[in-house]
């Protein structure tokens, strides 16, 4: 079986685009994508702050980043989807 993909989502608490990506990003979990998120507060950091309130909500994997400033359900599912194509070819499935 084949290890979930992982999503970086950069946000902060308050943030309304921040809450309704992630809201839709969790409803793609298990149908069809397998995937963990990785919350990050980038008021945990000056520099995340610094880098990122000017772009949240960001989705990042592997040091790609996927989205900023948002995305629709349709959207997601395309960046999943294709991240998801991606890390099979990588394992060679």
């Amino acid at each position: 079986m084949n290890e979930p993909i992982s999503i970086t989502f950069y946000g902060r608490a308050g943030c309304h685009l921040c809450d309704e990506t992630r809201t839709r990003l969790e409803s793609l979990i298990g149908k069809p994508f397998e995937f963990d998120i990785v919350a990050v507060d980038i008021e945990s950091s000056d520099d995340l702050h610094q880098r990122y309130l000017e772009r949240i909500p960001v989705l990042e994997h592997d040091g790609v980043i996927l989205s900023e400033l948002g995305a629709s359900q349709t959207q997601l599912v395309k960046l999943i989807a294709g991240v998801a194509s991606i890390a099979r070819d990588a394992n060679g499935n």
